[in-house]
């Protein structure tokens, strides 16, 4: 059985005195270790980033924004490859794995872009012969801590603004899918990048500690649970460090009587169960306003039976399997509680057999959720919809603002009025209007409010640069040729 290794300065390592498994999730079986990292293993990854610090740091840009530029061609020509990676250990289909892909690569592209990004102001004449410029410098060594719902789109996130500020990273994957951080690390490597820039270290706790604790790491991006986001953020934070700690999710779809129903059906059914719910921007709970509930409800209910559940890899399957079997059953749960705490099960998932010993659960719908059951007020982070009706556009809006979550939210509407008023009234971070999954381009940034985010800068996009780079303020004066000459004891008509 192969075993995954760390990446450090720009080669693979690993003692591997404690291991982890790596399973192929549909079909249940142990195809890899994965070693985990040692303190020391940790502080040695952190110790080639500070090393290749100065010299990275003292690239030109010009020189920084070719790797991304080389980069973006490899992830292109080996999207293939890299997807297959993705589907043999997360489970999503190759569609999935293919879009997640270009999602990273947007980012990517988004920093070959540095040299404008990286731009500081200049005012001149700010007092006689005093001129102000403004500097964006790099923090120093960052830590990227990254979850196994895409094991290659939020490293992208993180690791390629961060470089692009010419900082150094420290990754740290998800001990459940690790290869497809080695595989980035890798394309780096080819592109260009050189040696220390970006390590890769795999591990659990232990790992993530040795990175928080660390007094040469500068700051610490995060995506994952929202118990997790918190202890992340309180940890670093009181060390000293930079923090951007994204949480967890409860995103509503809001669908109102004037909606057109078959395409809020069909995008409810495609943000709810696409790669198994297992995203922090699938919709999980349906608010149906009014009387469109009951038609709502059974237009979600007809389209889940033509769904295809089986192995990523097969061309048919339209989902995966959850990531492990302990997260399969635990989603189960929420399902098989439900009817005790008042809802009503339309579709139950967990009654659908598969073949093999494959981690796959059947897609679910519960209807007449309430605020207060546990399927609403958890995040469950599998392919369940919750549908909760309410009266009117008021209720659904304070039904959302109330909610601890506040990561991402869409309305279906035809009224252009009340998408606009949607807009302003929602305290959410990310809005769709007529769009389930408002996951911005990457020339925006990605975020939420609430526990959604801990922290002030959103991920990806401007607010990254921002939370990759320090500013620096110059204030010069310069005396005019007439002062040196006085200055140097030269006549003034000299």
């Amino acid at each position: 059985m192969s075993l995954i290794r760390h990446f450090i300065n720009g080669r693979e390592v690993a003692d591997a005195q404690r291991t982890g498994p790596v399973f192929n999730p549909a079909t249940g079986e142990q195809q890899h270790e994965v070693a985990f990292a040692s303190v020391g293993e940790v502080e040695q990854a952190i110790a080639a980033a500070s090393a290749a610090l100065p010299g990275w740091r003292a690239t030109g840009l010009i020189k920084r924004a070719d790797v991304f530029f080389k980069l973006r061609h490899l992830l292109v020509e080996r999207q293939g490859e890299l997807a297959a990676i993705l589907t043999s250990e997360h489970g999503k289909v190759l569609s999935d794995a293919a879009g997640e892909i270009s999602r990273g690569i947007e980012n990517v592209e988004f920093a070959a872009g540095l040299v404008h990004l990286l731009k500081g102001e200049h005012s001149e004449q700010v007092a006689r012969g005093v001129d102000v410029h403004s500097l964006k410098q790099p923090v120093g060594v960052v830590g990227a801590i990254t979850p196994f719902n895409f094991p290659v789109m939020v490293p992208l996130w993180m690791v390629a603004s961060a470089i692009a500020c010419g900082n150094t990273v420290v990754l740290k994957p998800s001990e459940k899918d690790p290869s497809a951080a080695i595989f980035l690390a890798k394309l780096f490597q080819e592109a260009g990048l050189p040696d220390g820039v970006l390590n890769v270290v795999h591990g659990d706790k232990v790992a993530v500690d040795a990175i928080l604790d660390s007094p040469d790491v500068r700051a610490v991006s995060f995506v994952g649970s929202t118990p997790i986001a918190k202890s992340i953020y309180e940890r670093a934070s009181a060390n000293g460090k930079r923090v951007q700690a994204l949480g967890g999710a409860k995103n509503h779809m809001v669908v109102m009587p004037d909606a057109d129903l078959e395409g809020a059906a069909d995008a409810a059914v495609s943000a709810a169960y696409g790669s198994a719910g297992e995203r922090c921007m699938a919709v999980s709970v349906l608010v149906a306003v009014g009387e469109v509930a009951d038609d709502l409800v059974e237009a979600v209910r007809s389209r889940m039976g033509a769904l295809v559940i089986g192995d990523g890899t097969d061309a048919a399957s339209e989902m995966g399997p959850l990531i492990t079997r302990e997260h399969r059953d635990k989603v189960a749960s929420y399902v098989t509680g439900a009817s005790a705490e008042g809802a009503t099960v339309v579709v139950d998932g967990t009654i659908q057999r598969f073949d093999g010993d494959g981690f796959f659960v059947g897609v679910s719908l519960l209807d007449r959720v309430k605020p207060g059951m546990k399927v609403y007020d958890d995040e469950i982070f599998g392919p369940v919809l919750s549908v909760v009706r309410v009266e009117s556009y008021e209720e659904a809006v304070a039904l959302i603002n109330a909610n601890r979550f506040a990561n991402g939210t869409a309305i279906f509407t035809r009224d252009g009025g009340t998408a606009r008023q949607f807009e302003f009234d929602i305290e959410v971070g990310m809005v769709g209007v007529n769009v389930p999954i408002p996951v911005p381009i990457g020339a925006y940034s990605f975020g939420g409010w609430k526990n959604s985010l801990f922290g002030d800068s959103h991920i990806y996009g401007p607010e990254s640069v921002h939370f990759y780079t320090r500013s620096k303020v110059v204030t010069t004066r310069w005396p005019n040729p007439s002062e040196s000459q006085v200055n140097l004891g030269f006549p003034s008509n000299h």
